[in-house]
Order: structure tokens, then sequence, then C-alpha cells
């Protein structure tokens, strides 16, 4: 398959290769949700951290990716709903998001009371990958009601309705950053019902090999320079120089993407990367940094072959 070879050239484990081709044939996918399979942007890049998720996922565990800015927790984990060719639901919490957000709340339709299936209760339906974004940010007694969800149980207790058993092939990844506003400690009642991966930081090979897939005609020269960049930012904001705020590697990679269309690397580099900090003096910190690494006088030629 196709979309399994990426792994192979990680250097995979082929049992788990093979493993991950029979959990497809063993749980085809409903046409009504085939529309939510979906292609990552973004390839991952991670021998190890591959193999321990995609373990988790064959043995029935839920994972939580932990870890600061810019590690590829949700590219991971969506990279996983596409190499296990799963429908995704992606579940966005915050202070606001209550147990009717995840599971359902009663709508009038047809002159009858039903329910507005949520996200979660669609996802255990289905046997979908249910990516819980930013899981920290969320009330407990907002995520108590998933507690049934995760662990042993695999079952949804619909307050007026029924319960539903989970599809066997529905699993749940939960990702969280550290430090950021409105983000808290998760109990440990949920935190027991993950396995936790613990996201290392981008390294020169992990960049290197994400910028050679998604820009193929890149010249060679440049995509130094690009990783390079952001590997400064990364020891910057390491060592507290800067926020992370411009640590944005999607912002990165989009300022690759409209250099190819003609706009100069350095005005790409500033609406991609250092307009994303509001903070003068930390701009200027980033401004210098870019300048180092992305002359102002390059051309897309510089960039692309």
């Amino acid at each position: 398959m196709k979309e399994l070879k990426f792994l192979e050239e990680q250097g995979v484990s082929s049992s788990l290769i093979n493993k991950i081709v029979k959990f497809r044939e063993v749980y085809p996918v409903s046409d009504e949700v085939k529309n939510r399979i979906i292609k990552p942007a973004i390839p991952f890049y991670g021998k190890d951290i591959l193999e321990m998720a995609i373990a988790g996922i064959l043995q029935g565990q839920n994972l939580l990716l932990t870890g600061p800015k810019a590690t590829g927790k949700n590219i991971l984990a969506e990279n996983l709903a596409y190499i296990f060719n799963r429908p995704s639901y992606n579940i966005s919490f915050h202070v606001n998001t209550n147990s009717g957000d995840l599971i359902g709340t009663d709508t009038f339709e047809d002159n009858e009371v039903k329910l507005r299936k949520g996200s979660i209760y669609r996802c255990a339906e289905y046997g979908g990958f249910g990516i819980l974004d930013e899981i920290n940010m969320a009330k407990n007694d907002a995520v108590s009601v998933l507690h049934a969800t995760l662990d042993y149980r695999r079952s949804i207790d619909v307050p007026g309705y029924d319960k539903i058993d989970l599809h066997p092939a529905a699993r749940f990844i939960g990702t969280m950053n550290y430090g950021y506003a409105g983000t808290k400690e998760l109990n440990e009642a949920l935190v027991s019902r993950f396995l936790v991966i613990d996201m290392p930081a981008q390294t020169e090979e992990t960049l290197g090999f994400i910028f050679h897939q998604m820009f193929p005609n890149a010249r060679e020269s440049a995509v130094e320079q690009f990783v390079g960049l952001f590997l400064d930012l990364q020891l910057k904001a390491l060592n507290s120089e800067i926020s992370t705020k411009a640590l944005d590697l999607r912002g990165l990679l989009a300022a690759m993407k409209i250099v190819d269309v003609g706009l100069s690397p350095a005005k790409a580099v500033r609406m991609g990367v250092v307009n994303k900090t509001f903070d003068v003096f930390e701009k200027e910190i980033v401004e210098d940094v870019v300048s180092t690494r992305i002359p102002s006088e390059w051309t897309r030629e510089d960039v692309y072959e």
C-alpha cells in the first residue's frame, strides 16, 4: 500500500506494518464517512515514535501526545488516522467545552426530539480516530464523561437515550501543550486511560525529511537555511530568549509554499514566522535570526530549481 511506503522508508518494523494491513482489512470503512479519511498535508518522521504509537493502537490503547509547541503532536495524530485508514474526528477543547459538545445534545427535528450526535458519539459509531486537541484546556467535569469511553468499558452512556458500545476500531488520541494560558494538569483518572508519548523536539534530520517530502524541487542550500532558521528559533525559545509564538512550523512551511508562486522569501517568512509575535522587542530578535538565514535579496530562483 503506497500510503504505508513512508513507514518502510523509515525502517518501521515490518511486523507492525503487516499488522496495520490486517487491521485495515478487518475493519473496512463505511461509505458514509470515507470523506473523513484525509491524507495529511505533512508527513510524520520518527521511527521510534511511530512504532510506539502504532503498537499502542494495535493493542486497542488510546494515546496522549505531550510536549511543547512544534513537536508534531497533531501531525502524528493525523498521520496515524491515515495510516490505519480511519475516519478522523477533531475535537478542540476549551474552557467552555461541555459533555453535550462531546456526546450530543437534544434537537427538535421532524416534530420530535432527537439526539444531535456529537463528535465522540460519531467516532464511536463509525470506528473513527478521535483527536482530542488540547485536552488539558477543558474542565474536569467535561472530560469526566469520557472515562467509560476511554477505559475497558469502551462505551458511552447517553443521558435520556441508550448506552452504545464503541466500534472495535475506534481509538482516541489526545494532545496537550505545556504552559499555554488556560491549560491545567490532567487528573490521574484521565491520564491512566492513555498511553503517554512525550514528543521530542524537532531535529535537523526530522525537519529535513519533512521539507524534502513536501518540496522535492527545492534547492538543497535553501532547505538547509529554512531548517536552520527553525532550529535557531527553537533554541532561542528553549533558552527563554523568545516566546514560542514565532516557533511555528506550519507557518514556515506555508512560507515555503508561497515563495513558489513568486513572493520573495524574506516577505514570505515575515508573514509565516516574524509577524506571529506582536511584542516589538521579541520581533526584533526574530527578525535578526531570520536575516542571518534568509537574505533579503533572495528570489524564488534561490529557493526552487
